[in-house]
């Protein structure tokens, strides 16, 4: 089969670093932690979160539209419409039927469930609203961004928990080069953080407790970390076959080159204590791009700021790459963006690779002296040509992503 040269032609992204694409790199690029105690979960075990900040749906989306969607749903079609602008689209003259959407979430619409629970329990039955459904159900993410923008090629949602988004972006990519669409949607989106999921969070001993330091909270490969800050957001890619991008005059922001995924088989919430899953996909995905070890100059980190998570992964990529490339995790900014982390943090790849930076890890005082792998804490500007882009779920399910200078 002759090699295919798979594109991102455009970018679109909400964050608790900002809305937008500028805003949120700016932040991750500043080392600007997003955690804050959260109102909404006062009283509650943890009250820390990672926002978006000034999002407001109705200016973005029209009040009755905005109404009739859960915010996993507005978050990711804001994206999308800027990653459809930023490649230089029009959706009233593409054909449609070679347009895909594969989107990424862990759980879909809690916040609606949870709301609507509570009339059943005070109202009764006849109250519960009939949008329920349409709000809350994870491929309504997919179905949605499809109305948007008449996609009517391939089109569904997968859920590999926390590797959510980077899974949608690997299988994006297998479209294209099965032929299956010319272009693809692609990212995850995610709403997670309500009062009943962070309980289960805290109950798991997930995250962190670090309250009265909220801004040092997150804190990837810290000999300090105690647990994550749970984010939310969206991330959402176009994907094209690069000779298709050229020929219409468009740029070639980065290229997919490789992708590996793999499962740990081997607990349903802690990775392998050695990062065994991780580290095989890390290995294919360099296959599946024709590179080598010592052509990675950047790794994205899953890097969630767990004691367990970061040393796996560290010890993983410690084998994997003993050249030492740069390892950064955002989440010391945006928190864990669960099933969004892995299109978020794909996305500030791409930045990497154009603008030849490799993003700080924020949160980071004193690196675990049982993590052998160069981390920043500042962003430093250097020789960006190939990342890797780490996403570890519950579950052991493992996605990377290559992404390569054009």
């Amino acid at each position: 089969m002759a090699h295919t040269d798979i594109a991102v032609s455009g970018l679109g992204l909400v964050t608790p670093g900002g809305v937008g694409t500028g805003a949120s790199w700016a932040a991750v690029l500043a080392g600007r932690p997003a955690a804050l105690l959260d109102p909404s979960l006062k009283g509650e075990p943890v009250q820390l979160a990672c926002r978006v900040p000034d999002f407001e749906p109705e200016k973005l989306l029209g009040a009755r539209r905005s109404h009739r969607l859960d915010p996993f749903v507005q978050f990711a079609l804001v994206a999308a419409r800027e990653a459809v602008a930023d490649a230089g689209l029009d959706p009233a003259k593409w054909d449609g039927a070679r347009v895909g959407v594969v989107l990424g979430c862990a759980d879909g619409g809690p916040g609606t469930v949870e709301t609507q629970h509570r009339v059943l329990l005070e109202e009764g039955p006849s109250r519960v609203s009939p949008l329920l459904l349409p709000m809350q159900l994870p491929n309504m993410l997919a179905g949605q961004t499809a109305i948007e923008f008449g996609a009517t090629g391939p089109n569904l949602v997968v859920a590999t928990a926390c590797a959510s988004g980077a899974t949608a972006i690997g299988t994006a990519r297998d479209l294209l080069l099965l032929d299956r669409c010319d272009i693809v949607l692609a990212g995850g989106s995610e709403a997670m953080i309500t009062p009943l999921v962070m309980a289960g969070f805290a109950k798991m001993g997930a995250l962190s407790h670090r309250e009265d330091d909220p801004a040092s909270a997150s804190r990837p490969f810290d000999v300090d970390r105690d647990g994550f800050v749970a984010g939310e957001g969206a991330g959402v890619l176009v994907l094209e076959r690069a000779a298709d991008t050229r020929a219409r005059g468009a740029r070639v922001r980065a290229l997919i080159a490789g992708y590996g995924a793999g499962a740990d088989a081997h607990h349903v919430t802690s990775p392998h204590p050695d990062g065994r899953g991780v580290e095989a996909a890390v290995r294919r995905a360099l296959a599946d791009a024709g590179a080598h070890p010592q052509d990675v100059h950047h790794v994205n980190a899953h890097g969630t700021s767990t004691p367990m998570n970061d040393l796996a992964e560290a010890r993983a990529l410690r084998r994997a790459l003993p050249g030492g490339p740069l390892v950064s995790s955002t989440k010391g900014v945006t928190g864990h963006l669960l099933g969004a982390a892995g299109a978020v943090e794909a996305a500030f790849g791409v930045l990497s690779v154009e603008q030849g930076v490799v993003p700080p890890t924020a949160g980071l005082r004193t690196l675990d002296p049982r993590i052998d792998i160069e981390v920043p804490t500042v962003a430093t500007c250097a020789r960006v040509d190939l990342v890797l882009s780490n996403s570890l779920g519950f579950g052991g399910q493992n996605a990377v992503l290559a992404i390569a200078k054009p």
